[in-house]
């Protein structure tokens, strides 16, 4: 078994490099964040580590499972530390052979279909696209269009794959923020860019559509959160209210009721925390109607991004707005948030800076997020 570590910004990046390197048989054994660099403990640079393996051929017997404890292993590796370094092993052993079972089963579903259409259903689980859902494309696809005839064209088939998402999305919204809505919350986990995505929207609003716009923040678990929407506040010279509580947030709207809009940021809470969303349920019963943006970050996992989106099912969401697209190649997450929860995209954030950095999704935009540079060679 060939064992490598990698180092990269992202773990996207990290992933790209073991394709390169490895190949798509190669198993992830290990991925953590590390700390590098720095001044006396400071400026640090958060990298992810990930140590991939690369198995024998199917038809040798892989080395890793000849592996047997030594009757006489040295003194340092007994007790204690010898039981844990077994449980270690065969915890390493038992990841390897369920990746080793799901990568079976993967290539034993490609050959169902043309080698044309194995390359778009690859290219879509590279995207990290659902595997159910890749599948269920690609299937309605080749029923639709039908396979290749004569010289199998792999770009022709990933346009009619292209053609086929792009009729399922036609029927979501992709509109972005409009000015029938009087009240727009901003929920999602922490760690997303809620308050700088809720700034770049102020500033498109006042700048571009020459609105009133003000803000509400509940997020008073964290000051620094609270003094950077002040911050943007004053620059955009936009009022703003802090709620402590649901009376102070239902006394804040009434005050700015004659505002175009009213932009609310709420606390990014541990989403496994059923209490996150009971709290943001209660303030939904006010008898006024508030429109929620599920914000959504693009670096995380997609069984993550499927679990939040599962979490937040108990209250109202209008449509999902996806940030750090700058710092990813895999836009997947986007599509199964579409076509799965039926979740239209308002817009996505792809930097820090404001209002630049945000765009106004639509399904055009999103296809092309997710064909990347496939039509480029």
């Amino acid at each position: 078994m060939k064992v490598k570590k990698y180092v990269a910004p992202t773990m996207p990046e990290a992933m790209n490099k073991v394709r390169k390197e490895l190949g798509t048989e190669a198993v992830i054994l290990q991925s953590k964040e590390i700390q590098s660099g720095g001044i006396l403990g400071l400026f640090k640079k958060t990298n992810i580590e990930v140590i991939a393996a690369l198995d024998p051929p199917v038809n040798q017997e892989p080395v890793a499972d000849k592996w047997q404890p030594q009757v006489n292993e040295p003194a340092e590796k007994s007790g204690n530390f010898g039981d844990q370094r077994m449980a270690a092993d065969q915890e390493i052993m038992k990841e390897i052979k369920n990746l080793r079972k799901l990568m079976e089963q993967h290539s034993s579903s490609l050959q169902e279909y043309s080698t044309s259409y194995q390359e778009v259903y690859r290219h879509l689980i590279q995207q990290e696209v659902d595997q159910e859902l890749a599948r269920s494309i690609v299937e309605e696809t080749i029923e639709t269009y039908g396979e290749p005839e004569g010289e199998e064209d792999t770009k022709q088939c990933m346009r009619n794959t292209l053609s086929l998402i792009k009729g399922k999305l036609n029927s979501l919204p992709f509109e972005g923020i409009t000015y029938d809505e009087k009240i727009i919350q901003l929920v999602g986990p922490t760690g997303v860019g809620k308050t700088t995505t809720l700034a770049k929207i102020a500033a498109k609003c006042v700048l571009e559509d020459n609105k009133r716009v003000a803000f509400i923040t509940t997020d008073t678990y964290r000051i620094a959160a609270v003094e950077q929407l002040k911050t943007y506040a004053r620059i955009l010279d936009i009022p703003m209210e802090v709620a402590y509580t649901l009376e102070d947030y239902q006394q804040a709207i009434k005050k700015f009721e004659a505002y175009d809009l009213i932009l609310v940021d709420t606390a990014g809470r541990n989403f496994r925390d059923g209490r996150y969303v009971s709290e943001l349920r209660a303030y939904m019963e006010i008898p006024v109607t508030v429109h929620n943006y599920l914000v959504l970050s693009l670096t995380a996992k997609p069984k993550d991004i499927m679990e939040i989106m599962e979490q937040f099912k108990q209250i109202p969401i209008k449509q999902a707005i996806f940030t750090k697209t700058d710092e990813t190649t895999q836009y997947g997450s986007m599509l199964n948030t579409a076509l799965i929860h039926r979740l239209g995209i308002a817009y996505t954030a792809t930097g820090q800076e404001v209002p630049e950095d945000l765009e106004k999704m639509g399904s055009d935009k999103l296809l092309q997020y997710v064909t990347g540079d496939y039509f480029a060679t």
